[in-house]
């Protein structure tokens, strides 16, 4: 009996998908529930879990196609045999490899010597039991492929060293010439494809004016000097700057309505409540999960939080909830080495504040040319609600309670 495999509810406004990736193939055995396609939507990728155990019998869409909520994509035989998985006791001999894919999940993506995973590779390397740090990836970036787990386990199979998988040779005829030029055409993902809609719309609709100020580090990196190893051994987590400055736009919010509040048809909505987007890298590109009430969270909670979604965007396990909302952004291009940028803000959002790099500058203080930590501090915002005043002041604030910390623990 075939069972019919459906697109799933995907989110508040979110009708339709597209199919990404196939994580089983025609004859695969499935489990009920295990995934078995990943959809990509406007902001996130979703599984699609079969709904019963069997063998997937066939797609009825193509890699690539739009498919809406409630679609049939693929059909399961429930209770058919199907191409078996390898069996348990032969993964338990190779005790090594699963210890160290346990200490790899313990690892935040791409510390250590972890390397970083999409869902579909993390899958088949616990599936086979590989070692994924002896591996050496030919994906972009010398990532892994699914193919190189593959290929790595079939070694391990045959009793032979997994050697690292080479990357294709360009036959003779296809070899380029000195000089030759050549152009690749890839296909947007939907995610890009939003991305840029949203982006270019925000340049069309809003009045995007932007001002900058620049803020001495000194106190912060001293404050974290002082205090990072009993607050990692506290909070089992590390005391970064995001924290501070998530902080330090929430004090300026309260003071400055006007850059957390939006513009909805002809009303402008004010809320006393600070909702932070966080702009985080994913593997098909840039997304902002939201940290609610970011305004009543102590230091640990905000780093805690961030770090949560950072390690969940990378594994592409980030849900349509977490991206919902948000009245204002923080977007840092420090960590790429940016040194300044005019931030483009997430409508309907009014303001977003963008970070940069840190770097010692020669500033004058007290009449004296001293070398200081600098980072340049940029705040874009719609000059349809904000007025140049509350963006300037706004952002002042912001400076001072970077370069005084103290004015943030006694809300001044």
């Amino acid at each position: 009996m075939a069972t019919e495999v459906t697109v799933p509810t995907l989110g508040e406004s979110v009708t339709e998908a597209t199919v990404g990736e196939w994580l089983k193939q025609p004859g695969d055995a499935v489990a009920a529930d295990e995934p078995i396609a990943s959809l990509e939507t406007d902001k996130v990728a979703v599984e699609v879990p079969s709904p019963v155990a069997g063998v997937l019998a066939e797609f009825t869409v193509e890699l690539g196609e739009t498919v809406e909520v409630g679609a049939v994509i693929a059909r399961v035989e429930e209770g058919a045999e199907g191409k078996a998985s390898k069996p348990a006791a032969a993964k338990s001999d190779d005790s090594a490899a699963k210890e160290s894919i346990k200490e790899m999940e313990k690892l935040p993506e791409g510390g250590g010597d972890a390397p970083t995973m999409s869902p579909a590779v993390r899958r088949a390397v616990l599936e086979h039991g590989v070692d994924p740090t002896t591996i050496k990836g030919t994906g972009k970036d010398g990532r892994l492929t699914k193919e190189d787990v593959l290929a790595a386990a079939k070694a391990k199979d045959s009793g032979s060293s997994p050697a690292p998988t080479p990357a294709p040779s360009p036959t003779p005829a296809a070899a380029s010439a000195k000089g030759e030029r050549r152009e690749e055409r890839v296909k947007m993902t939907r995610m890009r494809q939003t991305i840029a809609k949203r982006l270019k719309g925000a340049q069309e609709e809003a009045a995007l004016l932007t001002t900058f100020n620049d803020v001495d580090m000194t106190a912060v990196i001293e404050a974290r000097e002082a205090y990072k190893d009993l607050f990692a051994k506290k909070h089992g987590i590390k005391l970064g700057f995001m924290s501070f400055f998530a902080k330090a736009a929430a004090l300026a919010l309260k003071d400055v309505p006007a850059v957390n509040a939006q513009i909805q048809g002809d009303e402008i909505v004010y809320y006393d409540y600070v909702d932070l987007s966080v702009a985080v890298s994913a593997p098909n590109g840039l997304v902002v999960p939201v940290v609610r009430s970011i305004d009543q969270m102590s230091f640990a909670e905000i780093e805690l939080a961030i770090a949560d979604f950072g390690k969940r965007a990378k594994e592409g396990e980030l849900t349509m909830e977490d991206m919902r909302g948000g009245t204002f952004t923080i977007s840092n291009g420090g960590v790429f080495g940016s040194l300044m940028s005019t931030p483009i803000i997430n409508p309907p959002q009014s303001a977003v504040l963008g970070l940069h790099r840190i770097e010692d500058r020669p500033v004058a203080v007290n009449g004296e040319v001293v070398i200081r930590p600098m980072m340049y501090l940029a705040l874009s915002y719609d000059h349809r609600i904000i007025d140049g005043r509350e963006a300037v002041t706004a952002l002042k604030i912001m400076k001072e309670a970077i370069e005084d910390p103290m004015r943030m623990l006694i809300d001044l």
